[in-house]
């Protein structure tokens, strides 16, 4: 059988000698020519990761097979966070090591790429009805605020080099940005699969999850933690830890009765405004590097809690995981001003007088969706009491699903 023509591969060039394994027997000498011709054909259109993996050119014939395609389409899905936020931001993260643990759900973030005959690149916000228009040159990804985002996935994966295509970009979401989710960072996420995708790139789920990061915290200067873009791209249950090196993630493996036990009895419940977490990541990260004994001790206490959480989730012991979810909401507000205010407080305590056991907000803190564990006889009640005070309780379920990508073809 002939070998297949060669497709779009990923391969690792961090180091000179870095071209496969060193223990290379006599047969395997024909593929060690290979790589290194491939090496020397490196493209200068795609620099993808820190890491320095680097996308070799396609054949003709996937080329072609790439032109066919009418357009392609991402899935990301959005998070809730249980335990362990704001241990996931530097430099309390690269100091004391941090931990998450967080679930995506069937609230999600949508993108469509459609390749263009023209040399423009647009953006269109279904959400909010509105087009960006660039003439893909590299001044106009340069970064002012506006679809920064946008532009710094553009800029990691040379659109402004593209001299014979353009494209459309079509993105919603199923919540705001602010809400405390990680709509941002699922939104570059989402932005990252297409990209992969469109050029059949192989990217894992940690290499899209590192290369959000790099995009929105050192790219841009977005102040803020690690965990919505691993969240966003593995999907299901995890329990995410952080140092200075590594990001490890780890699946749960929780039972079923568990899962649909936590999805019957969680409440989610829209405040009624969303907030800026940059703000607030800012005056943690003052807190941290002023050595402010409150911030600095709830933060550790919010780490050994969410050690406790997992432990809860996996023994399947739900009521102690609602307490826990009350013990952090009150560690995370001694980490700075602003996580909480009159409306959240008002709303929170609404829902533990008529029975829930325990909650917290779902991002950062200051607005966005508030969440409530209620045992399953006193659910029916809270939600009742939160709809009179104007907050909007909304259905989800978890979703055990990561970044999903796929592509429309021409008839």
């Amino acid at each position: 059988m002939n070998a297949p023509e060669n497709n779009s591969q990923t391969h690792d060039f961090s180091t000179t000698n870095n071209l496969g394994s060193t223990n290379f027997t006599k047969k395997n000498k024909k593929w060690l020519q290979i790589k290194k011709n491939l090496a020397t054909r490196l493209s200068s259109i795609l620099p993808l990761t820190r890491k320095k993996k680097i996308i070799t050119p396609m054949s003709n014939k996937a080329a072609k097979y790439l032109r066919d395609i009418s357009m392609v389409r991402s899935r990301a899905p959005l998070r809730l966070s249980f335990g362990g936020g704001g241990t996931d931001v530097s430099p309390y993260s690269d100091e004391h090591g941090g931990c998450v643990i967080s679930a995506t759900i069937s609230l999600a973030v949508y993108a469509t790429l459609q390749p263009s005959k023209s040399h423009e690149i647009k953006i269109r916000s279904l959400d909010y009805d509105s087009v960006v228009h660039y003439a893909n040159s590299e001044k106009d990804f340069e970064y002012d605020g506006q679809m920064d985002l946008a532009k710094g996935v553009f800029r990691q994966f040379g659109a402004h080099k593209f001299e014979k295509t353009g494209f459309d970009i079509y993105a919603h979401g199923d919540a705001p940005p602010g809400s405390g989710l990680g709509s941002s960072s699922t939104f570059t996420v989402s932005l990252i699969g297409l990209f992969r995708e469109w050029q059949s790139l192989a990217l894992t789920p940690h290499d899209i999850a590192d290369m959000a990061y790099d995009i929105e915290r050192v790219d841009i200067g977005i102040k803020g933690g690690k965990q919505d873009q691993y969240a966003a791209a593995y999907g299901g249950f995890n329990f995410i830890e952080f140092n200075k090196e590594e990001t490890i993630v780890t699946p749960l493996r929780l039972s079923p009765f568990t899962i649909h036990e936590l999805e019957y009895n969680l409440l989610l419940c829209y405040t009624g405004g969303v907030r800026e977490s940059q703000k607030l990541i800012k005056q943690q990260i003052e807190n941290f590097e002023n050595k402010n004994k409150k911030a600095v001790e709830a933060l550790h206490e919010i780490k050994s809690l969410a050690q406790e959480v997992r432990k809860a989730l996996v023994d399947g012991n739900l009521n102690r995981f609602g307490e826990l979810l009350h013990e952090g909401w009150l560690q995370k507000k001694r980490t700075a001003a602003g996580i909480t205010n009159d409306r959240i407080d008002e709303l929170y305590d609404v829902a533990l007088k008529a029975g829930a056991i325990g909650g917290k907000i779902a991002g950062a803190g200051g607005g966005g969706y508030l969440m409530i564990y209620t045992p399953f006889h006193k659910k029916h009640k809270v939600t009742e009491k939160l709809t009179e005070m104007g907050g909007q309780v909304i259905s989800f379920r978890f979703d055990p699903c990561g970044l999903q990508t796929w592509r429309v073809y021409n008839p």
